[in-house]
């Protein structure tokens, strides 16, 4: 057996084990639970009421602060950095079945998702540790810095042109409910089903918007040099609110990613994993 068969052999076995699927269904709590705290965040802001972080890291610094909140946090660096693992063993071993261009696809998603939940553990850890969390100075910094030199600019629009590019497809991979391939559907009831897809639509797509906006914004701060436009998602919920229909447009974006939030519940129970 060759060094890389026995490599994906001894990653299977890992995969398969029961107390890393529980850890990872449990991580489908605490990254519901991100989402539910976010839409909440992004309601405040949308009718005037909060001028906090409007994005992840600004509901884990929420979540915090409440009694027992630190503890909590924990418990959700905990599950990110169990569905992190997950998904770093899905994408070196793939899916069963025949490798072709879809799996590959799926595997390189499963790299991308590994970076993203280890990157809320590590937000969430920021915030225990009692370090500045925020990711809107952190990315207006960042953009500043890449502006002033040779060439940031252009780097900068096409950091934006690629979290534009995710939105576009987290809203497509919604509208055409390809998250239901992921989900053990035959063990629901119809009730169930429906309520899950529609959880599922509305968040995904909710998602894909704001992260589009967000991707705008970043492009747009390229083009006009104004670092203060690349503050990812928390800039962009602001500038929205700040349009005529933008509250109400935020308040339907916020009330998606609350569906969201709930699907992850749902996702608890019903994920292949």
């Amino acid at each position: 057996m060759s060094s890389t068969n026995n490599a994906q052999v001894i990653a299977s076995r890992a995969a398969n084990s029961r107390p890393l699927e529980l850890l990872a269904r449990g991580g489908f709590i605490a990254y519901g639970v991100i989402h539910l705290l976010f839409a909440w965040l992004a309601f405040q802001v949308a009718f005037g009421e909060s001028s906090g972080e409007t994005d992840q890291s600004g509901a884990l610094n929420t979540l915090a602060q409440q009694p027992a909140g630190e503890f909590l946090v924990i418990c959700i660096i905990v599950g990110m950095v169990a569905m992190a693992v997950w998904q770093a063993f899905e994408a070196v071993i793939g899916e069963s079945g025949p490798q072709d261009r879809t799996a590959k696809a799926e595997r390189f998603i499963s790299g991308c998702r590994t970076v993203l939940y280890l990157y809320f553990a590590y937000l969430g850890y920021k915030v225990v540790s009692g370090a500045n969390a925020s990711q809107s100075q952190s990315q207006q910094s960042t953009a500043s810095s890449m502006m002033d030199s040779g060439g940031g600019r252009f780097l900068v629009g096409l950091a934006g042109a690629v979290v534009l590019g995710v939105g576009v497809g987290l809203a497509v991979y919604g509208l055409k409910k390809k998250f239901e391939k992921h989900l053990n559907t035959s063990q629901m009831r119809p009730t169930v089903h429906r309520t899950v897809r529609r959880l599922g639509t509305a968040g995904y797509t909710s998602k894909g918007i704001a992260y589009a906006i967000a991707g705008a914004l970043i492009v747009s701060a390229a083009v006009t040099y104004d670092p203060e436009k690349a503050g990812g998602l928390d800039a962009a919920l602001k500038t929205l609110a700040g349009t005529d229909w933008g509250p109400w447009l935020l308040g339907l974006i916020a009330l998606g990613i609350a569906c969201f939030g709930v699907y992850c519940f749902f996702q608890t129970k019903y994920r292949k994993v």
